[in-house]
């Protein structure tokens, strides 16, 4: 029988050998989902693991190795503080999007209950998250995607059993001129982690292999989807509401261009991530209402 840190140093070298740069931590969270434990406690644990979950454990290393997102094996994406269900047909939430529902949280009202618009909401991570730490606010999550509607409803209901307020989703296009027409001049704030990838960008086989790319590309710049985003945006903020809209890290003066040139916007700026990186801008609908 194999003992758990022979497996998961063996486990390691395997995955360090395919190119998966966090090995290690990979390889822990395999056996940890297997054990049914936290990672944290793999410490505590002396015997041998059964020669059903060695074999299982050496599979889904075998599938890692071969560059499926550890999300997938796993079947679920931490995000907030939230564990989200993810899989094929949904864009798996990343950790720098965080950020940007910890500066929708800080924008948002605290003295009245408010109205949030998440928009390509993909697994609902980012309104999930923000329904989960702002309990008054009415969340509405927006989306296209069949297999991504899939998932995002399945993590509604998850997190409703939990005992969060339940979000709003919708099945609709961002783009379109009948978005959400009922919340027009009602909305609080909108976030959005869009659709930003340059299409000719090179990706990691994790990504350009499992994650969706209706949920990655947006035509040769990369702001296709943002550019189309701004009027239904600016339609349905209430004046003095805010937008956070995610970019790829070469966007930002690009992004900020497209707010500054629509009348009814202000304030737009940039802000970044931990790595310093250009990650997403803040704008702000003008308080006094231009004509359209």
């Amino acid at each position: 029988m194999t003992h758990p840190r022979a497996a998961i140093a063996a486990a390691t070298a395997r995955l360090a050998a395919a190119g998966v740069s966090s090995a290690r931590v990979d390889a822990e969270l395999l056996i940890a989902h297997l054990l049914g434990i936290d990672r944290g406690r793999l410490v505590a644990v002396d015997d041998p693991l059964p020669t059903a979950v060695a074999a299982r454990y050496a599979q889904l290393v075998e599938r890692r190795a071969s560059r499926v997102p550890l999300q997938h094996l796993t079947g679920i994406a931490p995000f907030y503080g939230l564990d989200l269900a993810v899989g094929p047909g949904v864009f798996i939430p990343r950790p720098e999007t965080e950020l940007l529902v910890e500066a929708a949280l800080a924008v948002l009202p605290t003295d009245r209950p408010t109205t949030v618009v998440d928009l390509c909401a993909g697994s609902g991570a980012i309104g999930l998250a923000i329904a989960h730490h702002r309990p008054s606010a009415a969340v509405h999550s927006v989306e296209i995607d069949p297999d991504a509607l899939g998932w995002l409803r399945t993590n509604r209901d998850r997190r409703a059993a939990l005992g969060d307020r339940p979000i709003t989703v919708h099945r609709a296009d961002v783009t379109g001129p009948d978005l959400l027409t009922e919340l027009s001049g009602r909305v609080d704030v909108v976030v959005t982690n869009p659709p930003y990838v340059p299409s000719g960008a090179v990706l990691e086989p994790e990504v350009r292999d499992h994650d969706p790319h209706r949920a990655l590309f947006a035509d040769v710049d990369g702001l296709a989807v943002i550019a189309t985003m701004v009027e239904p945006i600016r339609r349905l903020l209430v004046p003095g509401g805010r937008a956070l809209i995610e970019h790829d890290d070469s966007h930002a003066a690009g992004v900020e261009a497209l707010f500054d040139a629509r009348s009814g916007f202000e304030r737009t700026e940039g802000r970044t991530d931990l790595a310093g990186r250009d990650r997403f801008v803040v704008t702000r609908r003008a308080s006094t209402v231009e004509p359209a």
